[in-house]
């Protein structure tokens, strides 16, 4: 298992198949992967699509909640319930592309990306979304690259690339999925972006208003930002061993 790719949806019904679709087009004979659905809980027919889908589909794993507990939420199930050493995500919507997640593997392999490489986060250059939205996201990414310093244009993108292992030591809360790079960073780990398409909405509606985009936003800036100032990484003396340890 190389890469398990997950996808958290919340009322998504109309979407579960094109989306299922595309990812096994651009996935499947290239690498070994499956698929875990988080389904937050749907209260359209998301959960009985997904069922169905699995039973024509061995490598989509399905997980539930019983209540909506938001994206992070169903970001942290599915990462835990994964079994590749690397996670690819995918908002369930069908804007994000998954024939990119290729792109971002890529940048895995290629011998100039840096050694402590941990995550490669998807740049949506250009947008296909409302106006407001777009400006609402260009104030949000501009605040929060300033007090950060993350240096990452896009941290809204659903598609990113990022090592289990890592995901699993960062402080989970909830919206955590949009700060990834920072607390990422955090911990020592580099991460890279890169361009990848983006898709106007043509199934379904949105779960999101603009008070969860800019006024929860604000609130988990604060928080990310005394995770971040408080964080230390002690260097280490070589040779320090007493002659007890060296025994």
């Amino acid at each position: 298992m190389e890469v398990s790719v997950v996808v958290p949806v919340r009322n998504e019904a109309e979407n579960v198949e094109p989306l299922l679709q595309e990812i096994r087009a651009a996935l499947d004979g290239r690498l070994a992967y499956e698929v875990i659905y988080v389904d937050d809980g749907s209260t359209d027919t998301t959960a009985a699509r997904l069922i169905t889908a699995a039973a024509q589909f061995p490598r989509l794993r399905v997980i539930r909640h019983v209540e909506p507990c938001g994206q992070s939420a169903a970001l942290w199930s599915g990462v835990r319930a994964a079994r590749a050493p690397w996670i690819a995500t995918l908002d369930g919507d069908g804007q994000n592309d998954p024939a990119d997640i290729p792109k971002l593997l890529a940048v895995l392999r290629d011998s100039t990306a840096p050694q402590t490489l941990r995550l490669v986060t998807g740049h949506r250059r250009r947008r296909r979304d409302s106006a407001l939205k777009r400006l609402s996201s260009r104030i949000a990414n501009g605040v929060r690259a300033r007090l950060l310093d993350d240096r990452t244009p896009d941290t809204g993108c659903g598609l990113k690339l990022i090592q289990r292992e890592t995901y699993l030591a960062l402080p989970f809360f909830d919206h955590m999925h949009r700060f990834l790079p920072a607390l990422v960073q955090r911990e020592g780990g580099a991460t890279v972006s890169v361009e990848v398409k983006h898709r106007p909405r043509t199934r379904g509606r949105s779960n999101y208003g603009m008070h969860d985009r800019l006024w929860a936003g604000i609130v988990d800036l604060v928080g990310v930002l005394w995770l971040k100032r408080r964080m230390k990484h002690p260097r280490i003396v070589d040779g320090a061993m007493s002659h007890a340890d060296a025994r």
